[in-house]
């Protein structure tokens, strides 16, 4: 593939149209604008045509009237991508699941199709991704802001996570940024990234002092200095690609995973072996659900490949009438406690007393209590996410929150059990190193063995132990063949 670099500005790009762009020299506050008119070259398009994918659909839909501006910082996050343009392929990929729902979202909103672009700045499109400041999913949600627009989190579920639900609340907030903001769409994206209020004061900050209030004339912090120009960047390389010789990847402009309701609780290892995708797939797309099954609730909902639909519409689909939980009943011993249960079955104390009808904490001994279980012995998935210490906490509380022991939670973060807490500490939950070393907090997924590969290769791969591959597997010989299947234990994400 054609790899251009671009080396000095100013940059002669060129547009079909007659239109202005905006180039800075070394110095921005030395701006030139070059006027380049270019005779439009008409092509005809029929209206009945589908679009060729969903940048097709992206380039002739978008709304926005914002210029194109590309001064040196924009230059170089450009040719940070087209030095690889392989690797930038697969970066653009990466949203092949979720990219034609977040566009549907945005245009159903009436707001600039280019904003699609976001998530590949915040979290390249995985649903799983954590900031280190507690930001969460492929648009990087704060649990503030998550709970403003409706995205709730429970023992069972994490809505920040889910791809879909995150989408449909940050096309709501950019709704009322894009309005707040004028339709202005360089402030939209720096009040996306600051916040709004931080954008407004130094907005106003700069019409007190008689000075411009462009994006690039306001005194913003370092990290929004830089988000707004990776997002020029990667609109230029996206929306004029053929001028850079990149051929982006094929994602269709039609929907290629679909919703689905089962009634009751579901396994999702049980669901991903009828659907017979990789639990990994199935995870990613309802990245949501945060441990082995849905909530026990009358109704899961779930999103799968769209090629998969049709064994929902088959009259002898085993989840039609029913759901996949193993359930079992635990007679009640001397010793035995509503939260000791919960901790031992992976479930939380208010699950247990709703399906069990009881009124209060109180359980008498041979009381006979039904739980939900997994069906594999890896049930627990306990999700690797960033804990903001509050007012109050303690190891002790958060342990119990999350249904860990305190010793665990002292070795994720390497601090001693009887350490005080600071407001504002930041602890990690489910770190690697304690899923490595705790089997139960781990699951399994299928690997399909490559040429080449060998245990030592796939052990560096998951980051877990040859020992681990071995036993898990059975295996007698550690010979492997391209194309068999073996498992892996991995960390829950």
């Amino acid at each position: 593939m054609e790899r251009r670099f671009l080396k000095t500005i100013p940059l002669l790009i060129l547009f079909v149209g007659c239109q202005q762009i905006e180039v800075y020299q070394e110095n921005p506050a030395e701006l030139n604008v070059i006027d380049i008119a270019i005779e439009a070259n008409v092509i005809e398009i029929s209206t009945t045509q589908p679009y060729q994918d969903v940048w097709d659909f992206i380039k002739q839909n978008n709304t926005s009237q914002n210029t194109n501006i590309i001064n040196d910082q924009v230059l170089a996050y450009m040719n940070m991508h087209l030095k690889d343009l392989d690797k930038f392929d697969e970066y653009l990929n990466d949203s092949y699941y979720f990219l034609y729902f977040v566009i549907q979202e945005l245009e159903k909103n009436n707001l600039p199709l280019e904003l699609a672009i976001l998530p590949y700045i915040e979290s390249n499109y995985d649903p799983f991704s954590i900031s280190s400041s507690g930001a969460v999913g492929i648009w990087q949600f704060m649990p503030r802001t998550g709970r403003l627009y409706q995205l709730d989190k429970s023992w069972w579920n994490e809505d920040r996570h889910d791809p879909f639900r995150s989408t449909e609340a940050a096309v709501k907030y950019l709704k009322y940024l894009y309005q707040r903001f004028d339709q202005n769409i360089y402030h939209t994206l720096a009040a996306y990234n600051a916040g709004p209020s931080l954008l407004d004061r130094r907005i106003n900050q700069n019409k007190r002092r008689g000075m411009d209030t462009d994006f690039w004339s306001l005194n913003v912090p370092v990290q929004t200095k830089n988000y707004v120009p990776k997002y020029i960047a990667l609109r230029e390389l996206i929306f004029n690609s053929d001028n850079y010789g990149i051929k982006l990847p094929q994602i269709p402009y039609e929907p290629v995973v679909k919703k689905i309701s089962i009634p009751g609780q579901v396994e999702v290892l049980t669901l991903s072996e009828y659907l017979d995708i990789k639990p990994e797939l199935l995870y990613k797309l309802n990245a949501g659900y945060t441990k082995w099954a849905s909530a026990p609730e009358d109704e899961s909902v779930f999103y799968i490949p769209s090629e998969k639909y049709i064994l929902f519409e088959n009259e002898d689909n085993p989840f039609k009438n029913s759901n996949q939980i193993n359930w079992i009943s635990h007679i009640v011993q001397s010793g035995d406690s509503l939260w000791s249960l919960a901790s031992k079955y992976d479930t939380e104390v208010k699950i247990i007393k709703k399906i069990n009808y009881l009124n209060n904490d109180l359980l008498s001994i041979n009381d006979t209590l039904l739980i939900p279980l997994s069906k594999s012995k890896s049930n627990n998935f306990i999700p690797y996410e960033m804990y903001i210490v509050s007012e109050g906490d303690t190891l002790w509380s958060i342990a119990k929150e999350y249904n860990i022991e305190i010793r665990d939670l002292s070795r994720m973060n390497s601090i001693d059990e009887n350490s005080y807490l600071q407001l504002g500490q930041q602890l990690s939950i489910g770190n690697k190193n304690i899923h490595r070393n705790m089997e139960s907090k781990k699951r399994t997924i299928l690997y399909s063995v490559k040429q080449g590969d060998n245990l030592f290769k796939i052990s560096e791969l998951f980051d877990v132990s040859i020992r681990s591959i071995e036993e898990i597997n059975n295996f007698k010989n550690t010979t492997l063949m391209p194309g068999q299947i073996i498992k892996v234990a991995i960390r829950a994400f």
